[in-house]
Formats: C-alpha cells, sequence, structure tokens
C-alpha cells in the first residue's frame, strides 16, 4: 500500500488514483469515539487499497459538516459550506498531478459538500468521485453497525459498559425535527438506534464487505450526476 503522507514526490506514479478518506469529529453516544467515521472512512479505504492498483492513500480530511450534533460538547463542525469550498480546492489542487480523486466518505452530514463540490470539480475537467460507507438496512448513528465497526477498527476506544439505545424510530420520522432542532432535540443520548447484540466479527465483515464494494466500484468507475461512485 503506499500512503501519500509517507512518500517523496519523486516515488509519486504517474497520474495516480489519490484516495482521501472524509471523516468528521462529532459525538457517538456515550460510548463511541468522536473520530468514528473518520476512523471508519479511513479503515474501509485503507482496506480497499490493495485492490486498487497503483492507489495512494492520502491523510484523512478529519472534519466534516457535523452541524446537527453540536448540541453535544466535542462536535466540532466546519460547516457545509466550509467543507464545500475545502473540497474544490483540495481537488483542484490534488488534480495537477493525481489522473483520478476518489473521496470515501465516513459521515452522512458531509453528503450535501459532496454532492456540490464533486460535479464542480468534474464540471471543471477532473476526474473526481465519492463514495460513502454505507450499510444498506444499518441503524442511522452510534447503534449496532458503527459499534461493531469500532469494536474491529478501535476496540480500546469503545465503552462498552456505557452502550446503550437511544431513538430507535425509523430516520424519515426523525428529520424533519433534527434538521429544525439537532440530534438533541429527538435523542438525549445522541444515539439514533440500538448498539445491542454489537461485536468485532461482524465488524471485520462489515469492513470486508464495505471494501469489496468499494474496490468494485472503482473498477467500474461510473459516476452520477451528483459525482457519486455507483455500484
Amino acid at each position: 500500500m503506499n500512503l501519500l503522507g509517507g512518500t517523496t514526490w519523486q516515488e509519486i506514479p504517474e497520474r495516480p488514483l489519490l484516495v482521501v478518506p472524509l471523516g468528521a469529529v462529532e459525538q457517538h453516544g456515550p460510548h463511541l469515539p468522536l473520530a468514528t467515521d473518520t476512523r471508519t472512512a479511513e479503515t474501509v479505504a485503507r482496506a480497499a487499497a490493495p485492490g486498487m492498483d497503483g492507489a495512494l492513500l492520502a491523510p484523512a480530511i478529519a472534519y466534516g459538516a457535523s452541524g446537527e450534533h453540536e448540541g453535544f460538547p466535542g462536535t466540532v463542525s466546519i460547516g457545509t459550506e466550509a467543507l464545500t469550498m475545502l473540497l474544490v480546492e483540495y481537488g483542484r489542487s490534488a488534480c495537477r498531478w493525481a489522473g483520478r480523486l476518489l473521496v470515501v466518505n465516513g459521515h452522512g452530514g458531509n453528503f450535501s459538500a459532496l454532492r456540490a463540490a464533486v460535479p464542480q470539480l468534474r464540471a471543471e475537467g477532473r476526474d473526481v468521485a465519492w463514495w460513502p460507507c454505507a450499510v444498506p438496512g444499518g441503524d442511522a448513528h452510534a447503534g449496532r453497525v458503527e459499534t461493531s465497526l469500532m469494536l474491529h477498527v478501535e476496540p480500546g476506544g469503545v465503552r462498552e459498559e456505557l452502550a446503550e439505545p437511544g431513538e430507535t424510530a425509523p430516520l424519515r420520522e426523525l428529520l424533519p425535527r433534527m434538521r429544525a432542532e439537532g440530534v438533541r432535540a429527538v435523542s438525549p443520548n445522541g444515539v439514533l438506534g440500538d448498539p445491542a447484540g454489537a461485536s468485532a466479527d461482524e465488524g471485520a465483515e462489515l469492513v470486508a464487505d464495505l471494501a469489496g464494494r468499494l474496490v468494485a466500484a472503482v473498477r467500474e468507475w461510473r459516476v452520477d450526476p451528483a459525482g457519486r461512485l455507483l455500484e
């Protein structure tokens, strides 16, 4: 695996694929660390990198748009507008030497920025795409999916004795109030789901599945109008 941060300029291959994990610093309930989304994106990108010939794995962009979580201490959000600008300038700079740029996103709150920045970069003639670390059917936030992922990725960071369910209603029912008042208004502990049953084994299976899907998507490299890499 080639890590951009540990590479000299003379070792950069010609027009490589640059893979950039994108995460967030935000609350993840009483039991998961603030960097959960960044760790997830980094782990999936790292697991997929060997299947992407000549890819360079960049240091993660660790801050994202997390305004809905700002009712909890520890959350640091740069907002959609600033993240959009960051991604556009990042893409313009990196694509001076990278042939393709892929953003592996670990936080749903970053979608609006990605859907604005990546199509703009593509319209400017740059081969850029983004891909979400999404688990179909999984709970929304700090529930079983993310707890399993972190038990696999960073078990020492999980406070298992503090894990508890939060608001388990479907996300579509919660979104209007969440958008107006934030996550804390609908879930005082910050959890949208239930971490019960989470395990490191399940987390390993989830990472393997996500990485496999990402590798397959990169090989096809079909990008939709929003800049998302299709599966």
